[in-house]
């Protein structure tokens, strides 16, 4: 409940004006899969632990906090698009908040750093749970999965996407991303939601 509280706040403030995404090309689009070519980009993240919902909102405490002013420059942090959760050991899309779970059930959750700031401009978070990533650039492959986030259509989800990478020119590095674009207020038949993971050429 406190991350929805919390994304309905941004998302609200955010249909003012335009919310940033990570920048990318579209290489190739098949249906609702798209191929992309994605820019590098910097997160912040922090650790937690507990189920696929608990650790989004245990983990957006904290990642509130720092877009808030919790940062040396008491900077406020404009909003980003998607939020994300990732599993695995590795952060590959995070916008701005990912999540990503590791072996012994540890999280890592992030959201993206908007693009105004460099690695030397970036505010630096007075909280040490959190810590500034930067992201390199990566082929994705990303595909519509719209409608309402669940633990188990996520997994059907999964098993969908897999399926066509196998039988694409691609193989999937690392795990899988899911993208939420929209405030819990949206309706869901708006929503936009999509499942990507990194990807290189077979």
């Amino acid at each position: 409940m406190l991350l929805k509280s919390f994304l309905s706040i941004f998302f609200a403030g955010a249909t003012l004006m335009a919310t940033e995404e990570p920048k990318y090309k579209v290489i190739e689009k098949m249906g609702r899969i798209e191929i992309r070519q994605y820019e590098p980009y910097m997160v912040a993240q922090t650790k937690v632990t507990g189920s696929f919902d608990q650790a989004g909102n245990r983990a957006f405490r904290v990642l509130f906090q720092y877009i808030s002013g919790a940062n040396r420059s008491q900077t406020s942090i404009a909003m980003t698009a998607p939020v994300s959760q990732t599993k695995g050991t590795s952060i590959a899309m995070t916008a701005p908040v990912a999540q990503t779970e590791e072996s012994d059930g540890t999280w890592n959750v992030s959201f993206m750093v908007p693009s105004e700031f460099t690695p030397e401009t970036v505010p630096q978070p007075t909280d040490p749970r959190v810590s500034i990533v930067t992201i390199p650039g990566s082929l994705v492959a990303a595909m519509n999965t719209s409608g309402l986030w669940s633990e188990s259509k996520v997994k059907e989800s999964e098993v969908e996407l897999e399926r066509w990478i196998q039988s694409s020119a691609y193989t999937r590095q690392g795990s899988f991303t899911y993208g939420r674009y929209n405030a819990p207020f949206v309706p869901f038949f708006m929503r936009r939601n999509e499942l990507m993971c990194t990807v290189v050429k077979k």
